[in-house]
This record gives structure tokens, sequence and C-alpha cells, in this order.
């Protein structure tokens, strides 16, 4: 409960109608996109300024208040759910784009940009900024920085971390600072983007932010392979890629996931393959062409039962249509989705995507598999009900093996969607017990009264470690 003198100064900094304490705004901002997790704010506040943003800190810290910094809320880590109450901080009408400097190949933007409008607004001038998750339509820049946002073209272009070149952000105090900025190189201090890339609010709330462009490819071409064997479909990606062939998507749909896009969206896959593997390749003609022929030859020589090559940019949009309706696909088939990401190394997938069959099957759940076969990135997702209390838990079991697996295999138990609340349970298995005291530190320095996003990345209490064996391990 917000004191009432703390009320009337937030409704000072942004007037009556950018505060809200009205039931049905505190039940919309009460959760994000992630399944089974909702608490309700004390309030919730729509700055448009970056000094409205410093005045709300100020007062947040007056009266000791948390804020839990939003975009859109279409994260799958329950980062935006306030856990601890206190007030959620919207962004989204701080949603200018305040520059594309065509000299120095950059924007600047405000957080509450929508990516997808970033992405039409640079291709206009025939620049481009590749990172691209699968929620760009919807997404801001603010929350793509928060989690350090990944998407199909992460292979080879990289993740959002990788375009992020400067930051304005204020800390818990209301103090704003500013790092990096339009350089190619700054090794002025310790690298505070690169920190605050990632760190879900949890550090400070980013107010603009200055990134990197690159000149818009020219040419792109777009290719599948079908495969009744997982294991070719996964010696092929590695064949790919030491051939020296770095494609900009290599996506991989396992035969559940196949099925289940099919029944939803009738684009004549067939349902009767073990993996799909979609491939996109772009920049200079001669180049894209020389790719997209060799690997059509790796998948053929890999004992692809089907390979087509788009033969125009729109026969190769369906193509990709395919992984980009996975989800929703997926989600129609039961009440609950819970869509995970858990990374290995590129030569480990086969071995993983059988683990995870393993796993779904000793846990009579159902799981399907899909994801980024380029860079190890895999989403296995579960199909539930979450009114279902014994199957929840059958699930939570089932997912708690599956990180394990990941680290067993040499991975992490997220790549790209973040720890939240979701993951924290985990991070001591991947950080260990020192490591979370050395990102402890870093809270306390940012953060002292732990006032920004309070309860998410560090759990109260780790999960018990999981024991699992990987039938790779098994039969060594």
């Amino acid at each position: 409960m917000l004191a009432p003198e703390a009320v009337q100064e937030l409704k000072a900094i942004v007037g009556e109608e950018r505060f809200r304490t009205d039931m049905e705004t505190l039940v919309t901002h009460s959760y994000d996109a992630t399944p089974m997790f909702q608490a309700l704010p004390d309030g919730v506040i729509f700055p448009c300024r970056t000094e409205e943003v410093q005045a709300i800190m100020q007062v947040a810290a007056n009266y000791r208040i948390p804020v839990i910094s939003r975009g859109s809320g279409s994260n799958l880590s329950a980062s935006t759910v306030p856990a601890e109450g206190g007030i959620v901080m919207v962004m989204t009408r701080m949603n200018r784009i305040l520059e594309i400097d065509q000299e120095n190949l950059t924007a600047t933007v405000q957080p509450g940009v929508i990516t997808k409008e970033l992405h039409q607004a640079v291709e206009e001038l025939g620049l481009f900024y590749p990172p691209d998750p699968g929620s760009m339509a919807v997404s801001t820049i603010g929350g793509n920085i928060a989690q350090c946002a990944g998407g199909l073209r992460g292979l080879k272009y990289g993740t959002t971390k990788d375009y992020v070149l400067g930051l304005e952000a204020v800390l818990a105090s209301g103090e704003v600072i500013r790092t990096g900025g339009k350089l190619a190189k700054d090794v002025a201090g310790y690298d505070l983007t690169k920190l605050l890339v990632g760190s879900e609010g949890t550090l400070a709330i980013v107010t603009e932010a200055t990134l990197k462009l690159l000149p818009k490819p020219e040419y792109r071409r777009v290719m599948v392979a079908h495969f009744t064997d997982l294991e070719a479909a996964a010696q092929t990606v590695s064949e790919i890629i030491a051939n020296r062939i770095i494609p900009c998507t290599l996506e991989f749909l396992d035969q559940g996931t196949i099925q289940v896009v099919e029944e939803f969206a009738n684009i004549g896959l067939p349902t009767d393959m073990a993996a799909i593997l979609l491939m996109e390749q772009d920049g200079p003609q001669a180049v894209v062409d020389r790719d997209i022929l060799r690997m059509e030859e790796i998948c053929r020589k890999g004992n692809a039962a089907h390979v087509q090559v788009a033969r125009t940019p729109e026969e190769g949009n369906q193509l990709l249509a395919a992984r980009r309706s996975a989800l929703s696909a997926l989600a129609r088939s039961k009440p609950t989705t819970i869509l995970e990401d858990a990374t290995v190394p590129r030569a480990a997938i086969a071995t993983m995507v059988r683990t995870i069959n393993e796993i779904a099957r000793k846990n009579r759940v159902r799981i399907c598999t899909f994801g980024h076969a380029g860079d190890g990135n895999l989403h296995p997702t579960c199909m539930t009900d979450a009114r279902n209390q014994e199957e929840i838990e059958r699930v939570e079991e089932a997912f708690a093996e599956i990180f394990a697996a990941a680290l067993e295999l040499g991975g992490t138990i997220t790549g790209e969607h973040g720890v939240g609340l979701a993951k924290a349970p985990y991070l001591e298995w991947k950080a260990g017990k020192a490591g979370i005291e050395v990102l402890k530190g870093i809270k306390r320095a940012f953060d002292p009264l732990n006032l920004l996003n309070p309860g998410k990345i560090f759990a109260k209490e780790t999960r018990p470690r999981v024991v699992i064996t990987c039938p790779e391990t098994r039969e060594k």
C-alpha cells in the first residue's frame, strides 16, 4: 500500500491521468507473457520524459517503493511481474525515434519504440537493425535491452547486446548516467553499457539508447530441408558451419512442432519428418547464391529427404512462416503453454533433443522443441493446463531435468529469455555460489535499497540440483 503522501507526489509529477491505482489497470499490469506468474502492483505510472523518470525514482527512494520498469510485457521469464508490489513504470509513452544518423550508422531511440517500427524506419533508408526477436511486432527496444533479446538472425548477426553502443539510464537514486556513445571504440573504465544490457531492469531504468546500424543486405534467399532422421539434421547443421557458411537464419523444428504447426497453418509441412531445417542467407547476390547452392549440396549429402529453395521472396517468406508461427500454433493446443529456452553447443543439439524427448516421456508431459539450431538455442515448449496441479508438478520436474541436461552438455539455462522469476531458482546451477555473490555485489552497488525490480534474478531459495545423464554420456 502506497503512502497517501507518495501518491500525491507521484500525481504531481505526471498528473492524475498517468498515475493509476484502479483495479483494472493494476490487474492488467500484474502479469506478462510468462504463464503462472502474477502479482498486483500498488500503482502504475506512465512517464513521458527522462526528467519524470528521475523525479519518480526520487519519490520511490524517499518512500522505499519498489519500481518495476516495463515495456510491452512480452518477456517469457516473468521479468516484469511486480513480485513485491510497488509501482510498475510503463515506458511505452517514451516512444520516439530521436535520430537516424546515416553518417555514423546509428539510431538514437527512446525505450518505448516498437522493434518492428525501428526496423521499418531504418530499412526505408537502406539501413539494417539485425536483432529480430519473435515478439518484434509488439516488443519494445527498452524491453529488448533489458532482456538482451535474441532472434532468428542471432547466428550471423548476434543479439541485442552487440548493437547497443550507448545508453542514458536513471539510477535508483534518481541520478542519470550516460554510457558509451556513437563510438567504434571506448575502453574508458568498466563497460557499463554491456552490464546494463540484459540486467532486466534490476540495475537502472533505460531512458534512451544509441544503437548500431548496418547497411541493409542487398539480397536474400530461403531454403528448407526435411529429414527423416534427427541425427542427420543435427549433423547437417554442424557441416554447414564447418564449411565456413554462416547463414543469417538456421532454424530447427522437431516432429511434434511440425505436426502442430501444420495443423494450425495448413502450409503443406510433411508431418512424417523427424526434423525440418529452415535456412536463410543474405548479402551480395553472388555470395548468397553460392552459399545456398553449397547448403543445398550439404543437405542432400546429409540424407535430407527433400530440399526446396525458394524461387521468390514471397515463397521464402512462406517457408519462414512455419518457424514464426510455431509458438502461436503450439499455444492453441492447451490452455497453458510454457515456452522455455536452453542453449547447448551446436554439436550437442541432437543429444539435447533426444534427452528432452526422454524427459517428456518419463514425466508424462507433451513437449515440442524448435529453435535456433545455428547457435544451439532450443525452445522446448510444453502444452499443459495450469489448473491441473499434479500435471504442473510433473512439468516443473521435466524442465528442471532439461536445464540440468543443458548444463551437463556444456550449455546454459537460458540463451535469450533471461532469468526473471521463472529461472531464478536455477541460476546458482549455472553461476555457482561465488558467481551469485559477485552478481549480488553488482546489484548492491547500483541499487543499495533494492528498489529496482526486486525479487528478480536472485531466488529466495535455489532449487535442489537435479542429476541427469544424457544419452550420449550413458553410451560412453
